[in-house]
C-alpha cells in the first residue's frame, strides 16, 4: 500500500502533471487506510495492547494505527519519512492540542527515521514495533524498512514483538487484479518503484535481514469497500501503487483502465466490494 519505510514515488518530468500530494494524503487518510482497521484490531487484540503498551510506530501514515492503540491506553510514538502531508494529518489525530483531552498526552511523531528520535531516555523505550505499510507489493520496498528496524533496536529490549504486514496470496486478494494494471502499464520502469504480487516469504525475508527472529503469525480479512467507482479509484491511486504506471504513460490512461478492472467488483448499488486478506508476521528482537 504506501510503501525506505515509506514508499518511494517515481518523480515526474517533463509534461507528466505533479501530484497534488494533500489531496492524496486526504484521500488516503479519508478513504483507504480504514480498509486495514480489521489488520491493526487483530494485531493489537493478540498482543493484547493496553495502557502498559509503548508502541513505537515505524511509517505511521496519517496515524490510524497509532490513534486505535492510544484508543486502548498505550502510549504512542510514530515515525513517518518523506511524507509530511501524512504526518500533517497524523498530528491532526493524536496530538493533545488538537482534541483538548488528556486522552492523547503521550503520543508523539517525528519526521524521519528511528535515529531522529530526539530522547536521551529512549533506549528500552518501546515495548512493541509495527510496521503496517505492507511490504513486498513494490519491487525494493523491503531494503529500506530491513534497515529501519536495524536502526529501532537500540530503542527496544530483547524479545520485543515487531509486527510486520504484506498482502495474503494474489489468488486470495481480488484487488491483485486492479493492481496488476500498475505493474503493465509500469513494464518500462520495472524494477524502479513497479507493483508486484506479494511472494510467501516477504515478510520472512525483512525479518531475517533485520536480526528478527519469527514468532508467530496471522491472516486478515480486509475487504476493500467503496461508497462508488470514483471513490475506489481515488483511494487506490492515494497508495502510491500506480505512481510508477503515471509515469511511464499518463493519469489519463492510468484512470481509464483502474476503471475497467474495477467493474467486476461493481455491485448493483454502484458501491465497490474486493475481498481481500493480509498477512501479518510476529517476530521478536
Amino acid at each position: 500500500m504506501t510503501p525506505t519505510l515509506v514508499r518511494q514515488h517515481l518523480p515526474h518530468s517533463g509534461a507528466t502533471p505533479q501530484v497534488d500530494q494533500w489531496a492524496r494524503a486526504r484521500d488516503w487518510a479519508e478513504i483507504q487506510e480504514r480498509m486495514l482497521v480489521p489488520l491493526y484490531e487483530a494485531v493489537y487484540e493478540r498482543l493484547e495492547v493496553g495502557s502498559s503498551t509503548r508502541l513505537l510506530g515505524l511509517g505511521c501514515g496519517s496515524g490510524l494505527a497509532l490513534l486505535m492503540a492510544a484508543a486502548r491506553g498505550a502510549s504512542v510514538t510514530g515515525l513517518q519519512a518523506h511524507a509530511p502531508e501524512r504526518l500533517a494529518l497524523a498530528r491532526e489525530r493524536l496530538l493533545p492540542e488538537a482534541w483538548g483531552t488528556r486522552a492523547r498526552a503521550g503520543a508523539r511523531l517525528t519526521d524521519g527515521e528511528p535515529a531522529d528520535i530526539d530522547d536521551d531516555g529512549a533506549a528500552a523505550a518501546y515495548n512493541l514495533v509495527t510496521a503496517f505499510e505492507p511490504v513486498g507489493c513494490v519491487a525494493g520496498d523491503s531494503e529500506g524498512l530491513a534497515g529501519a528496524l536495524a536502526a529501532a533496536s537500540p530503542l527496544v529490549g530483547l524479545g520485543v514483538p515487531v509486527v510486520l504486514a504484506g498482502w495474503g496470496p494474489p489468488e486470495r486478494c481480488a484487488t491483485s487484479s486492479v493492481l496488476r494494471v500498475a505493474a503493465k502499464l509500469a513494464d518500462p520502469l520495472r524494477g524502479t518503484g513497479s507493483w508486484r504480487p506479494a511472494l510467501r516469504d516477504d515478510l520472512e525475508e525483512v525479518a531475517q535481514r533485520a536480526g528478527l527472529r519469527p514468532d508467530g503469525s496471522g491472516r486478515v480479512a480486509c475487504p476493500f469497500g467503496y461508497a462508488d467507482v470514483d471513490n475506489a479509484v481515488r483511494g487506490l491511486l492515494s497508495t502510491g501503487l500506480f505512481d510508477a504506471a503515471v509515469a511511464a504513460t499518463d493519469p489519463e490512461q492510468v484512470d481509464k483502465e483502474v476503471r475497467e478492472a474495477l467493474h467486476p467488483y461493481k455491485r448493483r448499488d454502484g458501491t465497490v466490494w474486493m475481498p481481500n486478506v493480509f498477512r501479518y508476521l510476529i517476530a521478536r528482537t
